[in-house]
């Protein structure tokens, strides 16, 4: 499968650095200088968007929510020179799947890519595509979240962070399990993006039972009617 990726980056000697090694690994690599640019493409979304904040003419923060009311299942990763952690918190908030602080070496970025893609669009042929929990239906070939017919808008990590709650029903997950599945064993950062995908995943899907173990992680356990 050939994947495609779309690349925003104003520095124009870093574009061409990163674009060349994304381009090496057989991807088409489409890529902008600036947020005006990228704005028009959002309608055809590309398999993984690569986002820099700081954009000149263009907010990062808001064409990555232009970005996610297209398509909220599109992958993005975020790039930012700025303060780390508050521009980590409030990509995860805005829907964003990775977060990359600069400087960083380019084969990282395709390193998180290769992880995000083949999670997101690899799927198992045997793997089972529907589960039902409660008033909730997921269908994992779709990646989907549906309760009375209607779709719920989760991310991509918000997904993977259900639909590993669900196949492990009953088990206690450690923060440490949940940071390894959902955003890879490359990921070096904090254990509290798992509180916060969890609160957002509560958020969306309330009748999802989920235990939270204080000092360990979390716990689903069965949903029963009422």
């Amino acid at each position: 499968m050939t994947y495609q990726v779309h690349l925003v980056e104003d520095e124009t000697n870093l574009n061409t650095l990163l674009s060349t090694y994304l381009k090496q690994e057989g991807w088409e690599v489409k890529s902008f200088l600036n947020g005006s640019s990228a704005l028009q493409e959002i309608h055809e979304p590309p398999h993984l968007w690569i986002l820099d904040i700081m954009l000149p003419d263009m907010d990062g923060y808001e064409l990555l929510k232009q970005i996610k009311k297209v398509n909220e299942n599109t992958p993005v990763i975020y790039i930012s020179a700025r303060d780390e952690d508050l521009d980590r918190i409030i990509g995860l908030e805005l829907g964003s799947d990775d977060y990359l602080a600069k400087p960083f070496l380019p084969k990282e970025l395709v390193i998180r890519s290769k992880k995000i893609l083949k999670r997101v669009y690899e799927r198992v042929e045997n793997e089972q595509t529907i589960m039902q929990y409660g008033p909730y239906t997921i269908e994992d070939k779709e990646r989907t979240v549906m309760k009375d017919h209607k779709q719920i808008p989760l991310t991509s990590k918000e997904y993977d962070l259900l639909l590993y709650l669900l196949k492990h029903m009953g088990q206690a997950l450690s923060r440490e399990q949940i940071l390894f599945h959902v955003w890879g064993e490359d990921y070096f950062g904090s254990d509290r993006v798992v509180d916060d995908l969890v609160r957002r995943v509560r958020k969306k899907c309330p009748e999802l039972h989920l235990e939270t173990i204080y000092g360990y992680g979390y716990r689903t356990v069965k949903h029963f009617e009422k």
